[in-house]
């Protein structure tokens, strides 16, 4: 079978699959994964391995460009504080949990490539996020924190990958330099992002009547936005998420009514294709994936999976318990602070952020991404398990956790939130 046929082939599907998953209330990635899983052990289908560089280059910025581009800013700029304590400091802390338990609880692992694997299952995913919680009702700052998160996450999890790689490799690994480093992506990437929403704001302004090259103006920006970015060695996540901020409220300002509906008709054909893709390619991994380690290894590494995102969770739900504690406490104290109500997470809240933590394709990038040598020709220690464990790990979160939440999220029975997707 040709790979263009493959690619219509899943096409078919995962269209197909969608329009079912509707019908039968079961969250559409979780039908999309599932169904990779199945495609991908039909034998006539090759293996189909997911290029890391398609996955930065032409699956995330579209992506993350939309998220942010649709993102309530007023809801995004109030929850700031949770938002960064959970996509920038949890994202170290879950990278360092993650290690402990790979370092001594599976054998052979080193503390490089223990903090190899807990930077790559780190973060959250926005696709992830966005795909298993849509239409569950959940409220505009609950799905702003959700989205926030994701959104950030990913750039801080790079960095941690990138440090923890170069450890794996021999480097040495300085704390305040990979502070600063750290500090200067970021800042860097949200800079070039500006610049650009700055620029793209000013074409759209003159080419505003015609609609058709406005639109492909904004189609064509997050794709240059990041690449730009990662070419000046900044993050091109962080420059795409403020590139879809500066234009979401230029847009707000000058876009009439109809180009806006006609921009969003478009903009939601290629989400839902991509969206659809991501979750089949997913499921499709693990096939390859099994087939590159030992039979004997599978039940154990399956295991190991499974109790790394157990950790995973209970740290992120500690976090999360922290954070709410730490803003009641500012709240309610008498020093003069800028916490206001609005800031402050209640019960039902903190608990569906806590359980709504998947992973998703940008770990799985990033795991099939890994080096295949060291710089002196020696094959890279446990690449196979890492990818292995770390396609587990993201299988069990995303079927696991998107199965559980809707029903969590009915039984919180969150009467004192207003719905978006009701």
């Amino acid at each position: 079978m040709e790979n263009y046929s493959i690619v219509i082939f899943i096409l078919a599907v995962m269209i197909g699959l969608s329009a079912i998953a509707d019908k039968i209330r079961l969250p559409y990635p979780v039908l999309l994964i599932t169904a990779g899983i199945a495609v991908g052990f039909i034998p006539e289908i090759p293996s189909f391995e997911i290029n890391p560089e398609i996955i930065f280059l032409l699956f995330l910025p579209p992506l993350l460009y939309d998220a942010a581009f649709n993102i309530s800013f007023q809801t995004f700029r109030a929850q700031m504080n949770t938002i960064s304590a959970l996509a920038i400091g949890l994202v170290f802390l879950t990278t360092t949990c993650i290690a402990v338990f790979a370092h001594y609880c599976i054998p052979g692992m080193t503390w490089p490539l223990s903090f190899v694997l807990g930077s790559i299952l780190s973060a959250t995913d926005a696709v992830a996020a966005i795909g298993i919680t849509k239409g569950l009702g959940l409220s505009h700052k609950t799905v702003t924190i959700l989205e926030g998160e994701s959104l950030i996450n990913d750039a801080s999890a790079l960095v941690a990958y990138r440090f923890a790689v170069a450890a794996v490799t021999g480097a040495t690994f300085v704390w305040w330099r990979a502070g600063l480093q750290f500090l200067g992506l970021m800042a860097g990437g949200a800079l070039i992002g500006m610049a650009l929403g700055k620029l793209l704001g000013f074409i759209l302004k003159r080419v505003g009547k015609n609609s058709m090259v406005a639109i492909s103006f904004m189609l064509l920006m997050p794709f240059v936005t990041y690449r730009m970015a990662e070419e000046l060695h900044v993050s091109g996540v962080i420059a795409v998420v403020m590139l879809g901020l500066v234009i979401s409220q230029f847009s707000a300002r000058v876009f009439p009514e109809q180009f806006k509906q006609q921009s969003r008709n478009i903009w939601e054909i290629i989400i839902f294709l991509l969206n659809g893709l991501i979750f089949i390619l997913i499921g499709l991994q693990f096939p390859m994936v099994l087939s590159s380690i030992g039979k004997h290894q599978v039940l154990p590494y399956l295991c190991y999976a499974f109790l790394i995102t157990v950790v995973a969770l209970l740290v992120r739900m500690a976090r999360i318990y922290l954070q709410r504690v730490r803003l009641q406490k500012a709240f309610t104290s008498t020093r003069k602070v800028r916490i206001r109500e609005e800031e402050l997470l209640d019960v039902e809240t903190s608990i569906i952020i806590a359980w709504s933590g998947m992973r998703g394709i940008v770990s799985l990038a990033i795991a099939i991404g890994l080096p295949k040598t060291l710089e002196d020709g020696e094959p890279f220690p446990f690449r196979n398990d890492i990818i292995f464990i770390s396609v587990a790990v993201v299988l069990f979160t995303l079927i696991g956790q998107g199965l559980f939440l809707p029903w969590l999220v009915k039984r919180l029975k969150t009467k004192n939130i207003t719905p978006v997707d009701a």
